[in-house]
């Protein structure tokens, strides 16, 4: 997917946003103020770094074309890595696919695309 961004959530943080028609994102996303999502080459990092040992999780894969340009924005600190953060909620219409994410018997995450 050419412009893509990624949301790594439990199955628990998403069952319900299809049938609301929203997802307002991760304890940690409402209390930043935003979702964090994460580039495809981010993803592996993100999930290290933030969801170790975690299974039951997935990886939404959005089509940015479907967001609001000004309310999503690539930050970071200067000469890192910008990540994308959508700065409202997020319309489950703009997921265009989901990707179960588990735990290998070492403990790394698999992805099934």
């Amino acid at each position: 997917m050419r412009d893509t961004v990624y949301k790594i959530c439990t199955k628990k943080e998403w069952a319900d946003a299809p049938e609301a028609g929203v997802y307002e994102g991760s304890v940690d996303d409402k209390r930043d103020g935003f979702i964090h999502f994460s580039t495809q080459k981010q993803i592996k990092r993100v999930l290290a770094k933030y969801f170790s040992g975690q299974a039951d999780l997935l990886l939404l894969a959005i089509d940015v074309s479907l967001l609001n340009p000004l309310k999503l924005k690539y930050e970071g600190k200067m000469g890192a890595d910008k990540y994308p953060h959508l700065y409202e909620a997020l319309s489950p219409s703009a997921v265009q696919a989901q990707y179960p994410v588990r735990l290998s018997d070492t403990n790394e995450h698999i992805i099934d695309y």
